[in-house]
């Protein structure tokens, strides 16, 4: 199978990064600082979705400013401890693209998103982040900024995403998915084409644009 487009739009984390060790550590010490249980915590989809989306799930409305920039905090506190790495074949595939054809589209915050990608070595010419969005994923809005970002329809727009709601909001773009399988079984993403992560996919730019195609 052989998908062609003008530009890829990525998630971040679970999609080029792995940050789940991460993820769950500094959530479960926020979730304590703020007398969230374990059961109310669980009832809320956490991947994927803009950290001031939950936080409004969980606290009441005055507290929700204050508990996202706390999140925030724990969250770029710990990547120089490791709590980022690289995703099998995520450099190789970044690096076959031009700059100005691939951008990331992520729902963590500017900061915490250029924390990260900064530790990993990844300096993407575009990128949009929570800061930039009123709604986040599974909304289409984060992914029809990023195709507006490189002057590309969305329609010539391929999204690279491991979370269903990320999955979701790029259909609801009106582009065509590709789902890795780096955080959610397989059975459960909705795609037009789902791997394992991005090592088992090459990119071809050609005048054309460009051709993705699974590895031999």
């Amino acid at each position: 199978m052989k998908l062609h487009a003008q530009a890829l739009l990525f998630d971040n984390d679970g999609t080029l990064v792995s940050s789940l060790d991460s993820v769950r550590r500094c959530w479960t010490r926020w979730a304590v600082e703020y007398g969230i249980t374990a059961e109310q915590f669980g009832r809320v989809e956490l991947h994927g979705r803009p950290a001031a989306e939950i936080a409004a799930d969980l606290l009441p409305t005055a507290r929700v400013a204050e508990a996202v920039a706390r999140i925030e905090q724990l969250e770029v506190e710990d990547v120089p401890g490791g709590g980022v790495h690289l995703l099998p074949g995520t450099r190789e595939f970044l690096d076959a693209l031009p700059a100005d054809r691939w951008a990331v589209v992520t729902s963590a915050t500017r900061r915490l998103a250029e924390a990260r990608l900064d530790a990993v070595g990844i300096l993407p010419k575009t990128l949009i982040a929570a800061d930039d969005i009123t709604r986040g994923k599974p909304d289409p809005g984060p992914y029809l900024l990023g195709a507006r970002a490189l002057g590309v329809d969305p329609a010539a727009c391929v999204v690279f995403e491991d979370a269903p709601a990320g999955l979701q909001s790029g259909r609801a773009a009106g582009m065509r998915t590709v789902a890795l399988a780096t955080t959610h079984p397989a059975g459960e993403l909705d795609a037009d084409l789902v791997v394992e992560d991005l090592s088992a996919l090459s990119a071809l730019v050609t005048d054309a644009g460009i051709e993705i195609s699974l590895r031999d």
